[in-house]
């Protein structure tokens, strides 16, 4: 199925790893123009030259930039604009709340997951969805996380963040849809990436058991017994993102593989 993506810009926040990478590969491999954004330069540097290797011809430009500061991301959000064009679709992968376990936790620790997961995501969307509506043009994706529809006694900070993630897709779905803009929301379920490390490990240590023990006991409850990849969660963000998904807005989809059997 063509998706109708070639020559699209599109920014993917956290782009330079995890789920944020594989959507990058995805949208290159529908000759999409991208633009990465994440904090450390190298680790982007890293990436541009991993995505071009396996497309030569690609065009792939990075900015550094820590977006739980507003002013950062509105740099990025024009140096994006200013070298490729306007941004036709914006992926919004980076950032996460660190898993602690309840006894742990602080005020601060319920701040911190604001910054790192909510605002990371609030202060690139709210400069360029405003640009968006101005060309009544425009597709927004949020990858969220099913902690916000679930929540989980190690991740309740996260999860915090990530339901309202949710409540502001769904809203900005309805505010701006007269202007041509959609905004949905993907929620993972455990994944395999780096994230998923830092995850195992905290749930390792809260049961007294080993990474490898927390990890088979994950899996042991999948339905279709095995954690997801990257690359399935990009698939479903490309078509989300695409005009083969032209009457799909305010969605919020579960990539849960059905362990949480929810009517929504």
């Amino acid at each position: 199925m063509d998706l109708q993506l070639e020559g699209k810009h599109v920014l993917i926040t956290g782009g330079s790893k995890g789920i944020g990478f594989a959507c990058a590969d995805g949208f290159l491999a529908e000759r999409s123009i991208l633009t990465l954004v994440a904090r450390r330069g190298e680790t982007l540097k890293n990436a541009r030259a991993d995505l071009l290797t396996r497309w030569p011809n690609a065009q792939v430009h990075t900015a550094s930039a820590d977006l739980t500061d507003a002013s950062q991301a509105l740099w990025a959000v024009d140096d994006a604009e200013n070298t490729l064009g306007p941004v036709d679709v914006l992926v919004n992968s980076a950032g996460a709340a660190r898993r602690t376990s309840p006894a742990e936790l602080t005020p601060q620790h319920w701040r911190d997951a604001m910054d790192a997961k909510f605002f990371t995501y609030v202060n690139v969307i709210d400069p360029l969805i405003k640009r968006m509506a101005e060309r009544r043009s425009g597709s927004v994706l949020n990858i969220v996380g099913m902690g916000g529809k679930v929540a989980s006694p190690l991740h309740l900070t996260g999860g915090s963040a990530n339901a309202a993630l949710m409540l502001m897709s769904a809203g900005l779905a309805a505010a701006y849809g007269p202007f041509g803009i959609r905004v949905n929301a993907v929620n993972p379920t455990v994944t395999l990436t780096e994230r998923m490390e830092e995850g195992l490990e905290v749930d390792a240590k809260a049961h007294q058991i080993d990474k490898e023990e927390a990890l088979a006991r994950i899996i042991a409850r999948m339905p279709l017994g095995r954690v997801s990849t990257a690359q399935e969660v990009a698939d479903a963000v490309l078509f989300l993102c695409s005009s083969r998904a032209s009457y799909i807005s305010g969605a919020i989809l579960s990539l849960d593989g059905a362990i949480t059997p929810l009517v929504v």
